[in-house]
């Protein structure tokens, strides 16, 4: 997830998809674009979002809750050494 825009957050969905002819199964990934009005969420969050009115060209999607926040050292851009 990217959180780099004003009141809007970058979220990413990731799914496997079983290949129709080689029957192997491939990673794939959607971005959608979200509308955070409080700026609440922050990278690494797991996010549930809902569908809502467009709000502008790529952003049709609202943030409804933060399901788990990210802990990690990655989500919060400190480097382990």
């Amino acid at each position: 997830m990217s959180a780099k825009g004003e009141k809007t957050i970058l979220v990413q969905i990731s799914s496997m998809v079983k290949h129709p002819v080689y029957g192997k199964y491939i990673k794939q990934r959607t971005k959608l674009a979200a509308h955070d009005p409080l700026n609440d969420a922050k990278v690494g969050d797991v996010v549930d979002i809902g569908l809502c009115r467009r709000m502008s060209k790529t952003k049709s999607w609202r943030l409804v809750r933060i399901v788990r926040r990210g802990d990690s050292p990655m989500a919060t851009g400190v480097k382990e050494e």
